[in-house]
């Protein structure tokens, strides 16, 4: 334990008492939304904008990130690195750098500072920002990924905020900080900096960090930060967010992995199941459907597995995997569940394919999206659509359902990588310089 800092005062402690708004329908409280699945069952979002239509509002947000904004209340809650002109002399200049790995990603010297921000729901405005922390990184990070590429999250109670090697931070709704953690600095492959998000479930904060060295999984007490337990995992470069589901009794935290997806026991940190199968770069997050956990990956070879959660033990290739695919699943973007379908699109191109989540079987063979190319942001869906946003700032509505069929076609000046919000009647998009909120003009 690198250091830990606990400011829990009779102040913070009224301040951090759930909001009256918390379960609200109008609410994203995680980047997979309610249930990780991607999809609402409650949220009616836009249907057709572009920059001159049905935007509620749009801002700019400095510095630089790929997290996606979650939603609680009245509040937008959203983080960001920003790059000052404070420079190390000692330190050589990037571009003095010579190339040391294969995406010639090259070591900062200029100090960053890590931010979260809260703005107001309705007009965009900035309620308040946090400066959690000031460092200059110790390593480089690929020109897709930012220094904030976690997504925050809520239990309703606080805000998690993880910026990796620069720390865990929790703070209450108006911007107190409450504790913070150092896990010190990981050390990712080829320089390709971090991106797993936190999960909260139950007073328990989860952190997978599977990097090149000491990878490892945390639980920590969400109240106060202190470690309940700590796991070393036998895994390489993932940046797969894990999911917390209930399951007779037993809370599992599942997360994936090249060499295994595993189940671990939330209260104790024992693994309960594991199963090979997946390919190397794990980053779709898994989802859960019922007694069944989907878990995909798509680099250097393509896999889906459907695994039933009522296992124990190694069952790798045994009949606990209900169904398997091997072709067509997603490097970056994580899939989403609606209605018993599963859908997904092959590496981070434009093909979709649908299966029924029950069976494996195919509904829509795969079928390319018009109108968009290459795809970072996660699947996400509500009032029978799916959303599909392309890197180029386009996004393409699907109508949910067994055919394939294309509802609107959507294009923003902005490239976006991050995954869409969905809110009540909102979508949030964060663009490449913006954060846009989208919803139906009243006088439509």
């Amino acid at each position: 334990m690198k250091s830990l800092k606990i400011l829990l005062t009779t102040v913070f402690l009224v301040a951090v008492a759930p909001l009256a708004v918390a379960q609200s329908d109008s609410n994203w409280q995680h980047w997979r939304g309610e249930g990780a699945t991607g999809v609402s069952q409650s949220a009616t979002p836009p249907l057709e904008w572009s920059e001159q239509k049905n935007i509620q509002w749009k801002v700019p947000i400095d510095g630089e990130s790929v997290a996606t904004p979650i939603i609680v209340g009245e509040k937008v809650f959203l983080l960001t690195s920003i790059k000052t002109d404070n420079v190390d002399p000692k330190l050589p200049k990037p571009e003095d750098q010579p190339k040391e790995n294969f995406f010639d990603v090259k070591r900062p010297n200029a100090i960053y500072q890590f931010v979260v921000l809260c703005l107001d729901r309705n007009t965009g405005k900035e309620i308040w920002r946090r400066v959690a922390k000031e460092l200059i990184p110790h390593e480089g990070v690929h020109h897709d990924n930012k220094f904030a590429s976690a997504s925050p999250t809520t239990d309703g109670q606080r805000l998690y905020c993880w910026f990796g090697s620069a720390g865990l931070f929790c703070f209450d709704f108006d911007g107190n900080e409450i504790w913070n953690r150092d896990f010190g600095k990981a050390f990712v492959g080829s320089s390709l900096g971090e991106g797993s998000s936190p999960a909260v479930h139950d007073g328990k904060l989860v952190l997978v960090r599977d990097t090149s060295q000491s990878p490892a999984i945390y639980c920590l007490d969400s109240a106060t930060g202190m470690t309940i337990w700590e796991k070393e995992r036998d895994e390489e470069n993932t940046w797969a967010t894990p999911i917390i589901v209930d399951r007779n009794m037993v809370s599992q935290v599942i997360t994936t992995g090249s060499k295994f997806v595993r189940s671990y026991d939330l209260e104790s940190g024992d693994i309960i199941w594991q199963c090979s199968g997946l390919t190397g770069n794990c980053i779709p997050c898994p989802i859960v459907e019922e007694d069944t956990v989907f878990c995909m990956s798509g680099y250097k070879g393509y896999s889906l597995l459907a695994i039933n959660l009522d296992q124990s033990g190694d069952i790798s290739g045994s009949d606990g995997i209900k169904w398997n695919k091997s072709k067509g699943t997603p490097y970056i973007p994580s899939p989403a569940l609606s209605d018993g379908m599963l859908y997904f699109v092959k590496s981070n191109s434009n093909i979709l394919t649908v299966l029924d989540s029950k069976t494996g079987k195919v509904i829509l063979e795969p079928t390319r999206i018009p109108g968009i190319k290459n795809v970072y942001a996660s699947l996400v869906g509500a009032d029978g659509r799916i959303y599909i946003v392309g890197r180029s700032g386009t996004t393409v509505v699907l109508k949910r359902g067994r055919e394939f069929q294309v509802l609107s076609t959507n294009k923003l000046d902005e490239r976006i990588d991050t995954s869409p919000a969905l809110a009540g009647k909102q979508i949030f998009l964060r663009g490449e310089n913006s954060l846009y909120c989208i919803v139906e003009s009243l006088d439509d």
